[in-house]
């Protein structure tokens, strides 16, 4: 069951960060979500978290350990997850909402997932045996 957890929470991963990007970005022309934060969440970064997602899904076809690559995907999630907590104590979700309703609900949600998905690839790099044990 644990390989299929795992299995399961990739595929999990990759659809909220492809599909999540695709749909609250209304493939890529949502300039809400863009002017919101240009640095970040730029078209050129939207595509590179829709990356990081094919790099989930690809992840839950290998079938030896994936420690290190669990571990990096932490790491990656953590960054979007302090990225967001800075951008949400220093922005105002409202002005977001009133410029478009899909930016508004993605930067309500983008951080929480983030954390939901940094807890679980947290969990598989610690629950991976090592290579060598």
């Amino acid at each position: 069951m644990h390989a299929k957890t795992i299995k399961f929470g990739l595929f999990a991963a990759a659809a909220m960060n492809i599909g999540g990007v695709l749909i609250f970005s209304r493939a890529f022309t949502n300039t809400a979500i863009n002017d919101a934060d240009p640095v970040v969440m730029s078209n050129f970064g939207l595509l590179m978290i829709a990356v990081w997602g094919l790099a989930y899904l690809g992840t839950a076809f290998i079938h030896s350990n994936i420690k290190w690559l669990a571990g990096a995907f932490a790491i990656e999630k953590l960054v979007y997850v302090v990225a967001w907590i800075n951008w949400v104590s220093g922005n105002s979700l409202s002005t977001v909402y009133d410029a478009d309703l899909f930016a508004g609900a993605f930067y309500t949600i983008y951080g929480l997932n983030d954390f939901v998905f940094m807890i679980f690839f947290a969990w598989v790099f610690t629950s991976q045996r090592n290579a060598h044990q």
